[in-house]
């Protein structure tokens, strides 16, 4: 009962004892004009906008303050709204998580979306925090079993590790996601769901996840057909969440589905506030917004447990050099690269490894692992130069003893690739890998 009984104070605590009043004075390019707030607003706090009786009503956040007015972006089209409407203003916003919310689906305002009532956990959480401090950070942890045959051997997974899962669309990202959920060795799993459409939540939830990975997870979820103020706040809610746990010991999972969308909902709301695109159509704010969230997952400090995150990239044709791949990928511990060539071909992760670095290596293997991880990516290199003058015929068995060698292993190598790791752990994944090496 003390837990429902914080729980409950928490919820007094947090309804404002007075709020600050603006009126709408202006309705243009999608944002607002208020007047009355110029005092007390800040960037990034929240307001309501409606009628006192509350006949029109809908959130929004400002985005610019000046001497003649407040500019509001609204979290829905402000279609029906009358000139000089009632704008009333919160302040920050917050989200308070609970050790309750793990197995729950909740929206990036701590709201619950499966029906369920949610307790709101005691401590407000700032969405937008800074990293542990660089010096306090402990180093990379131990290796992870992740379920995933090539993650236990070739990419491995440390504890604390952040890595870019890179894909286009179609080639089993959230498959791979949902795998990392239901098998990485850790406490909680902490899943952002940005931007997705909203039919796959429960596909996502009840069949891809099913009921193993969501028994420890807590999923934070906003559909595409939502604002781009509550797209872009999904990421930062859910690594407040992930934070509300990692400060209590515990060692986390983040799994976040896209940054791609995370950028795309920050690049509408930048481009409202008047921000010019400059890369690629992007805003310069952009790679700092990607930066802090990425840095706030990681080691913890001392007294603290971990976020090991994956970052999943929606990358069109590939193209590794777009500015949110290429922001992501300098500064997470490693990137994998999906290729949709070799989903075409059935094989699945469709991982590409010679185009895929975990730069938790050579520390996260032993001298004899590393040699072996050297032996797959030099085969898999060999047999990817040589493979149209095979598949053409061209290739004569005896002219290089290589790609002999390649020829001989390429089926085993590859069907490895594909497997999930054995229940007995690593050093099967390993036996296993060793068994593909040797030539047929």
């Amino acid at each position: 009962m003390i837990g429902v009984f914080d729980a409950l104070r928490a919820e007094i605590a947090s309804v404002p004892r007075f709020h600050a009043l603006g009126r709408v004075a202006e309705v243009s390019r999608g944002t607002l004009r208020v007047t009355g707030l110029e005092r007390r607003a800040t960037l990034g706090d929240r307001v309501t906008v409606g009628g006192s009786l509350g006949a029109f009503s809908l959130g929004g956040e400002v985005l610019g303050l000046a001497a003649h007015g407040t500019t509001i972006l609204t979290d829905d089209t402000p279609e029906g709204l009358p000139m000089g409407a009632e704008v009333r203003l919160y302040g920050q916003s917050r989200i308070a998580p609970d050790d309750s919310w793990i197995g729950r689906i909740v929206d990036p305002f701590g709201q619950p979306l499966d029906g369920r009532p949610l307790l709101r956990g005691p401590i407000a959480r700032p969405l937008r925090s800074a990293a542990p401090p660089a010096a306090t950070r402990r180093r990379l942890g131990g290796r992870l079993e992740t379920g995933v045959a090539v993650f236990d051997t070739l990419l491995p997974l440390v504890r604390g590790q952040r890595i870019g899962l890179f894909a286009g669309s179609g080639v089993g990202k959230s498959s791979l996601l949902a795998k990392f959920a239901r098998g990485v060795a850790a406490d909680v799993v902490v899943i952002a769901l940005i931007g997705e459409r909203g039919r796959e939540l429960r596909e996502f939830t009840e069949r891809v996840l099913g009921p193993d990975g969501m028994a420890r997870s807590v999923v934070v979820t906003a559909t595409s057909d939502q604002s781009p103020l509550i797209r872009r706040r999904c990421a930062w809610a859910a690594m407040a969440v992930a934070e509300h746990f990692r400060d209590q010991g515990l060692h986390v999972l983040f799994l976040a589905d896209s940054i791609t969308r995370f950028a795309e909902a920050h690049r509408e709301v930048a481009l409202a506030a008047g921000e010019e695109a400059s890369l690629r159509g992007y805003p310069a704010s952009l790679a700092p917004a990607i930066m802090a969230l990425a840095e706030r997952a990681g080691p913890g400090p001392d007294g603290a447990g971990d976020i090991t995150a994956v970052f999943s990239v929606l990358v069109a044709g590939s193209d590794m050099d777009e500015p949110v791949a290429d922001i992501l990928r300098g500064t997470i511990d490693g990137h994998v690269v999906m290729d949709r060539k070799i989903a075409e071909r059935g094989r699945y992760p469709a991982i590409d490894l010679l185009r895929s670095v975990s730069r938790s290596l050579p520390q996260a293997a032993s001298p004899e692992e590393n040699a072996m991880i050297a032996e797959a990516r030099r085969l898999l290199g060999t047999w990817d130069r040589a493979e149209l003058m095979i598949q053409a015929g061209l290739y004569a068995k005896g002219s290089d003893a290589q790609v002999d060698l390649a020829i001989k292993v390429w089926p085993a190598l590859d069907a490895f690739l594909a497997e999930d790791a054995p229940p007995e752990g690593i050093s099967a994944s390993f036996r296993r890998l060793a068994a593909a090496l040797k030539p047929r």
